[in-house]
């Protein structure tokens, strides 16, 4: 009887053995060709939508390669294609955390700047601990997104600490707002006849010997391609009226740093982007049942700045009401 629970034993564990081996096969072959429709981004804007889930392929890959090495002889095929997949992921996202993790840190200078760049979600859980933190953080800037619907009070309760106001369709209330301690010497909407349906954009530019010029948006999802590129060419086109070198342009790009598309956008803007690998959503349930996340997945919340500035600090903020975290950044100039 001993022999043959033992026989069994050792038949059940071949199987699992070969169940894993199969496993880690199919892992490894399905994240090779995710990988090389990464790839195929940098021409096409639909291969481009799974780019931006490059680090799950990349996760994949990495344990379908340590499980391949790790569980007896490894199977060729497994190891060519989780190894592929890891080059190619690695290539397009590990550039962007190696930034986050050398980024340049400035000593304050005489004239700083702090902003908060926050999409508040139009169904915000609860607006009244959103505005308090806003109030809290005490930033000198804050461009919103969604600004309205359940979120529409936060504004309102901020009036008192930030009276001054520009909205993409004044004098009517905006999705995308710059709120400012600052009076703006000018300042509007970014809509103009052509420009795509549901984008919502200000500017403010504040004046003085040092002045400058904010831009805040909010971009559809990469999904269909078309609208994104559009809103991109047109917030590239309005931008380059102003000084470059002052500029801040802040928002939801829905987009992360590793696609191509953020990629060209950073080239076309001639700004340096502050937000390096700062994961922002999800910051709540999603899906229609609700699912909850461990943590953010997606970088798509950004601020960049001219070369007139340095980076004195940038930041996630916590959880606080909406889907989004923010993103807090501090400029200094010399």
């Amino acid at each position: 009887m001993p022999w043959g629970y033992g026989g069994a034993a050792n038949l059940c564990m071949h199987a699992l053995m070969e169940a894993i081996r199969a496993a880690t096969l199919v892992l490894a072959i399905a994240s090779a060709l995710a990988a090389l429709l990464c790839l195929g981004g940098a021409v096409s804007g639909r291969l481009d939508i799974f780019t931006h889930f490059a680090p799950f392929y990349l996760a994949g890959a990495a344990a379908a390669l340590l499980i391949g090495l790790a569980g007896g002889p490894p199977n060729r095929v497994t190891l060519i294609c989780a190894g592929l997949a890891v080059a190619i992921c690695g290539l397009l996202v590990v550039p962007e955390l190696i930034a986050r993790l050398t980024q340049d840190h400035a000593t304050p200078g005489a004239r700083t700047l702090k902003i908060v760049q926050f999409n508040l979600w139009d169904r915000n859980t609860d607006a009244a601990a959103t505005a308090r933190w806003i109030a809290a953080e005490n930033p000198d800037i804050v461009v919103v997104e969604e600004a309205q619907q359940a979120a529409a009070s936060i504004p309102i309760a901020l009036k008192g600490q930030y009276p001054f106001s520009t909205t993409c369709d004044p004098p009517r209330a905006c999705p995308t707002t710059i709120l400012s301690k600052l009076q703006p010497s000018a300042g509007g909407g970014l809509a103009s006849p052509g420009t795509p349906a549901r984008w919502w954009g200000a500017w403010a530019t504040f004046p003085g010997a040092d002045g400058f010029t904010v831009i805040g948006t909010h971009y559809r999802w990469p999904f269909p391609p078309g609208p994104q590129a559009a809103q991109a060419a047109r917030l590239a086109e309005f931008a380059s009226q102003f000084d470059r070198r002052s500029l801040i342009v802040a928002g939801d790009f829905n987009s992360t740093p590793w696609s191509f598309f953020l990629r060209r956008q950073d080239a076309r803007f001639g700004l340096e982007r502050r937000t390096r690998a700062i994961f922002t959503w999800p910051a709540a349930p999603v899906t229609r049942r609700r699912l909850k996340i461990p943590g953010p997945f997606l970088p798509i919340d950004h601020i960049y700045a001219g070369q007139a500035w340095r980076t004195v600090s940038a930041r996630r903020g916590p959880k606080v009401g909406s889907d989004h975290f923010p993103v807090v950044v501090v400029l200094t100039r010399p």
